[in-house]
């Protein structure tokens, strides 16, 4: 049964009965509502704020291991660039000289990538910083490789034209010497060992008994054989092309003509004692454009680069030439 109300009218001094228009009805219940659902909201808020759901719990674990594999994915990018800066730096220093190219200018191995704008779609995430160093890092290696991969393409392109030059640069040691005892006395100033005064020794003294196979160090002709040159004895020398010549002293004879093409590896005589020596050995010249310049520096084919150190170590001491 509803309830009736009443209203108290001062003008009849009587109660009458109070009739709630349905408009009034409506309105006091949308407002009740709306109180309820403000209520429960702010409850909900409330409660969401103080107690994180299974969903954001879920989440937040999904990016805490999102963080650790980017951090991960970072170190190897980090070990990626080294390698990268390891392969330009031999493609300049090793690869071209070889070629004789000039390396590849660090501006443009170095060149920048886009602008400011580039990484501003990561900006306002909580990481931003991450992201935008790791996706800069992917770009730089990117950029590196296709300056990498245009550069082997060039010394390619050297290399087909340049296989007559490699085969001609005096790139061995003359005489076999695998445990590298036979190297005497190097290019540079030395004790002359009959005048006993401080000389420059311009070539590359390697000690071995008298027989000793001596082997051309790079393809050529035979420009000389023959025992003119009295202080060099039995003496053979070879232009190799592109600017190059070797010679050979001391040989107690050679298998060589005037003329005569050689392989590198060909034998062209035998280790002797002939001309201004005193001992068994051979003499060893280099000359690039004319000029003698240290043999020690051209015997990249057939030594590691500890044995390469050790044979420098021991031309570089100071001591008495053997002729």
């Amino acid at each position: 049964m509803s309830k009736r109300k009443y209203k108290f009218n001062p003008r009849t001094l009587d109660y009458e009965r109070h009739h709630v228009k349905w408009y009034t009805r409506l309105f006091r219940g949308f407002a009740w509502l709306s109180t309820a659902v403000l209520f429960g909201v702010a409850f909900h808020l409330s409660i969401s704020a103080l107690f994180p759901s299974q969903k954001e719990l879920k989440y937040e674990r999904e990016l805490s291991k999102l963080k650790d594999q980017y951090k991960n994915f970072q170190h190897g990018l980090d070990l990626i660039n080294k390698e990268v800066d390891y392969l330009a730096m031999m493609d300049d220093k090793i690869y071209r000289q070889i070629m004789e190219a000039e390396p590849v200018p660090r501006a443009v191995r170095q060149a920048g990538y886009g602008g400011r704008d580039v990484f501003s779609h990561y900006a306002g995430y909580d990481n931003s910083t991450l992201m935008i160093s790791i996706d800069s890092a992917v770009e730089r290696i990117k950029r590196q490789l296709y300056v990498q991969s245009v550069s082997y393409d060039q010394l390619q392109d050297l290399m087909s034209r340049k296989s007559e030059m490699l085969a001609a640069i005096p790139a061995i040691q003359p005489i076999s010497n695998k445990d590298l005892t036979r190297a005497a006395s190097g290019f540079g100033y030395r004790v002359h060992p009959i005048y006993k005064t401080v000389k420059f020794h311009e070539g590359l003294d390697f000690t071995a008994p008298r027989g000793t196979e001596v082997y051309a160090t790079g393809d050529g002709i035979v420009i000389k054989a023959d025992n003119e040159n009295h202080g060099y004895g039995n003496m053979v020398a070879i232009e190799h092309g592109y600017g190059y010549e070797t010679r050979y002293a001391h040989m107690t004879r050679f298998v060589v003509r005037l003329g005569q093409r050689v392989k590198r590896g060909e034998l062209i005589g035998y280790v002797g004692s002939t001309g201004l020596s005193t001992s068994p050995h051979l003499h060893y010249e280099v000359l690039k454009n004319g000029t003698k310049v240290n043999p020690v520096n051209f015997f990249y084919n057939d030594l590691t680069a500890a044995e390469y150190a050790k044979l420098v170590e021991i031309a570089n001491r100071s001591n008495q030439s053997l002729d």
